[in-house]
């Protein structure tokens, strides 16, 4: 029985936009520690595996389309080691959190997935909003705080402090996100 979901949040990135280049010196940071995290919860018995991603504006877009973009994009070193195995749900997003206007509450609940397990970028945007909507909908919430980038260090330790103390989130190490 999955009782964990992995969420692995807007790695497809093009990297193209206003502070690209702040967020890519984080995010070679954490490329390596949320590979390892994929692939623990890719195979993983009791974790499910879900990738939710901008899809920038366009509304046609899906897997294939985004990840040709980010492939394409100024840096393919930062998404190839990231790309969802082709098993795992992927939902395109329009807005900062994950929930928003997609059935990942739906899918989870579908599942008995009672804990959450945020990763991606961005900290203080994208992840943080996800966290909020995932514990006001009463999920137990986990960042993998290795595996979470950010475009402001000062907001990222914000937004980070903002989920442990707000939202009882637990910040864990990858190897430590997937424990029962």
């Amino acid at each position: 029985m999955r009782n964990i979901a992995v969420v692995v949040v807007d790695m497809l990135n093009p990297y193209d936009h206003d502070d690209a280049d702040l967020l890519e010196k984080s995010v070679e940071q954490i490329v390596e520690p949320l590979s390892g995290l994929i692939r623990r919860a890719h195979r993983s018995s009791h974790a499910r595996l879900i990738f939710v991603n901008d899809n920038h504006g366009d509304f046609t877009a899906g897997r294939e389309e985004l990840q040709r973009r980010a492939l394409d994009g100024r840096r393919p070193d930062l998404v190839e080691p990231v790309l969802a195995p082709s098993d795992s749900p992927f939902m395109p997003k329009v807005r900062h959190s994950a929930f928003y206007g997609t059935p990942l509450d739906y899918l989870l609940r579908s599942e008995g997935i009672d804990t959450v397990v945020l990763a991606g970028q961005v900290t203080e945007q994208c992840v943080l909003y996800s966290a909020l909507d995932a514990y006001v909908r009463e999920f137990s919430l986990r960042v993998a705080r290795d595996c979470v980038a950010h475009i402001h260090s000062d907001l990222a330790e914000a937004s980070m402090r903002m989920m442990e103390r707000n939202m009882s989130a637990e910040l864990l190490p990858a190897e430590s996100c997937l424990d029962v």
